[in-house]
């Protein structure tokens, strides 16, 4: 008997968090060139908890064999900090886990900046490409001064923003470190980064930016790379000490439509290529978990 209830609690509470789902559930001198390597203290992460913003008080358990408890073994198993948020595209409500929740935004900006600087003048088609695709600084310097630079650049891009949703994000109009862009150090958290995801595809004249982010470079294909259908863009760079945050947000298809993701990791390491390791394990995580989450689709 007591058997029997646990298997129904178990259930209820996959049910509960598929349920919520339903409803609603990176640019320095490291986001246009890979850097080389090097290696990664267990950390703790909460159970996945529901965006504060959001109306229900739902949240979800960390339930044996559930995503949330498989996010906790992984980061408890990591050296370092990492995040991730989850969102039905065209939802409502996200889940988020991980003790990683904001940081500059670094090349991840470059797709509302390719959107604002196209709907600007499409001319500058072959810029945004490569500022997409290979995650190239020049090409994306281009497309910010294209749009006037300074306070008219950043409240261009942030139009963007406020369109797919993201209503706090404010992008620097002057250049706050001199070894980075003034657009990549905009500070974007992940909560806001995977709303802005789940409404990029219903944005006006986002269709050409979606589809370059299914072209990325084979060089830049960690972490949602791994998902043959993703449309994502990747982010990386250090801070002034030196050690990489890396970040990626994008759109992988689920059983039931498409799925908003985005997530990070710094490492205890600072190096490039251990976040990235760690966006790749939790790639894998997600994957393995997919009939689990919920997509959606644009109104």
């Amino acid at each position: 008997m007591l058997r029997t209830m646990n298997n129904e609690r178990r259930h209820r509470v996959r049910v509960a968090l598929s349920a919520l789902l339903g409803v609603a559930v990176l640019a320095t001198a490291g986001c246009g060139t890979v850097p080389k390597t090097a290696r990664s203290s267990a950390t703790t992460t909460p159970a996945a908890v529901v965006d504060p913003g959001a109306d229900n008080g739902t949240f979800s358990i960390a339930v044996p064999g559930s995503l949330a408890a498989d996010f906790t073994s992984f980061q408890q198993s990591s050296r370092g900090s990492a995040g991730l948020a989850i969102m039905p595209v065209g939802g409502k409500k996200m889940v988020t886990f991980g003790n990683w929740s904001s940081g500059p935004a670094w090349s991840t900006i470059k797709v509302p900046l390719a959107i604002a600087a196209l709907r600007n003048n499409a001319t500058y088609a072959s810029y945004a490409a490569t500022a997409i695709t290979a995650s190239d600084n020049g090409a994306a310097d281009t497309l910010w001064a294209s749009l006037g630079g300074g306070a008219d650049a950043a409240q261009a891009v942030e139009n963007v923003l406020r369109e797919g949703g993201d209503v706090r994000t404010a992008v620097p109009k002057t250049r706050t470190r001199a070894d980075a862009s003034i657009y990549g150090q905009a500070e974007w958290t992940l909560a806001d980064q995977v709303r802005f995801a789940s409404q990029l595809p219903c944005i006006p004249q986002s269709e050409r930016v979606v589809g370059l982010m299914q072209q990325i470079i084979a060089s830049q294909h960690w972490g949602l790379g791994a998902f043959g259908s993703a449309e994502f863009k990747g982010g990386w760079g250090p801070d002034p000490a030196g050690k990489y945050l890396v970040r990626q947000f994008g759109l992988i298809d689920s059983p039931t439509g498409r799925i908003a993701i985005a997530f990070a990791a710094q490492p205890d390491s600072g190096t490039f290529n251990d976040g990235m390791a760690m966006l790749d394990k939790m790639a894998t995580l997600i994957s393995g978990h997919l009939s689990e989450l919920a997509g959606g689709h644009c109104p």
